[in-house]
């Protein structure tokens, strides 16, 4: 058997619980070992290799283009968060007073507010519950002929139920409705497929689930869509001939690059690119198995502990990464305390506990998590 990609890439102290990945992740070894040679050439010859970084630049497009399934790395823009893209579709797009948005209920603020912004423009947003039977029936139940986009996050990031994107995508076709994702909580998790969702638009940070850094993120458009988004940021590295300063007629870049106004943030570009080639490496497909594997181990254990009540659905196809659940006696403060106190690193979310390995998470780990969750 060869060897795991994976092994020894994540060197965590070993009285933790890091169960924290859908807020913020450690980063792999190599990711480490790529900024720390960054800076290291950074201090001791400047840019002067910057047409190399520009390579990394380029492979890291290329990875996050095969994480989507997208045509093209000319398809890809690096941006600095989901929020800052979301933004971009938002303000984007030409709106007509009437016009409505739907989300869902549970969206984490990113992707509401950004909407709720144009209530200036006369554009109403329309919370679904996804409780109330099957989850996609109500989403696409709330439209009419006034809905314009459907924006949902492919995963919810306190209940950490799952949609079905294909289903969502299929039914914005048949009704002319554009489709948003913001899939933060999955990309680098589960497999991705901006073609199979039949998306318009998904974003996603790298700093969860494709273990890389804080502001750096990654912004699909559907390139027939590109041109029709208006642009509110301008700058040097948007334009067409960006590496003519001299120029004076310019147009924004054709390719994706048109969303990106300035310098690209490189000591992130370098830790991503890193992170990337452990995942793929592994292979998409195989971190979406061991990851399924270590939440059904945690809903099993949660769902046997008398003390524990599951909050995450673990219907098969609702389950990702994020297992939530709340303590039959203990408010959700005071078990977040407790297990913080013994080294499980996690979060408070929504009405209960947040748990959210990845592919690589020891389960003994879980195992030991859920015993002090059940002991508390």
């Amino acid at each position: 058997m060869s060897e795991d990609p994976a092994a020894g890439e994540f060197p965590l102290a070993p009285e933790l619980c890091y169960l924290n990945h859908a807020a913020v992740a450690p980063w792999p070894r190599r990711a480490a070992a790529a900024v720390a040679r960054f800076a290291e050439e950074n201090a001791r010859e400047g840019a002067r290799h910057y047409p190399r970084w520009l390579e990394t630049e380029q492979r890291l497009r290329q990875r996050l283009a095969r994480l989507l399934n997208a045509a093209s790395a000319d398809d890809i823009a690096l941006l600095k968060n989901t929020s800052e893209a979301l933004s971009v579709v938002a303000h984007g797009l030409a709106w007509r007073a009437g016009d409505n948005v739907i989300i869902s209920d549970e969206e984490f603020p990113s992707n509401r507010i950004v909407w709720e912004s144009l209530a200036p423009l006369g554009v109403e947003v329309r919370r679904v519950n996804l409780h109330r039977g099957e989850p996609e029936a109500a989403l696409l139940g709330a439209m009419d002929d006034r809905t314009r986009l459907l924006s949902v996050s492919s995963v919810q990031y306190a209940s950490g139920l799952r949609l079905d994107l294909p289903a969502l995508g299929r039914g914005c076709r048949e009704r002319g409705v554009l489709f948003c994702v913001d899939a933060i909580q999955s990309l680098g998790a589960l497999a991705a497929d901006v073609a199979a969702w039949q998306a318009d638009f998904v974003m996603a940070d790298g700093h969860k689930w494709m273990l890389g850094p804080e502001g750096l993120a990654v912004f699909w458009c559907r390139p027939e869509l590109r041109e029709g988004l208006v642009l509110h940021q301008y700058g040097w590295h948007m334009v067409e001939h960006h590496d003519d300063f001299d120029r004076l007629d310019w147009r924004p870049a054709p390719t994706a690059r048109r969303f990106e106004c300035g310098s690209p943030n490189m000591l992130g570009i370098h830790a991503l690119e890193a992170s990337l080639s452990l995942l793929q490496e592994v292979g998409l497909d195989e971190v979406e198995a061991r990851l399924l594997d270590r939440s059904r181990r945690l809903l099993e254990a949660i769902a046997a502990a008398p003390e524990l009540e599951l909050v995450s659905d673990p219907a098969p196809g609702r389950v990702a990464g994020i297992v939530t659940f709340r303590h039959r006696r203990l408010d959700p403060e005071t078990l977040h305390r407790h297990l913080t106190a013994h080294g499980v690193v996690c979060a408070r979310r929504g009405p209960g506990v947040r748990f959210s390995p990845h592919f690589y998470t020891p389960v003994e780990v879980l195992d030991r998590a859920v015993a002090l969750a059940a002991s508390a």
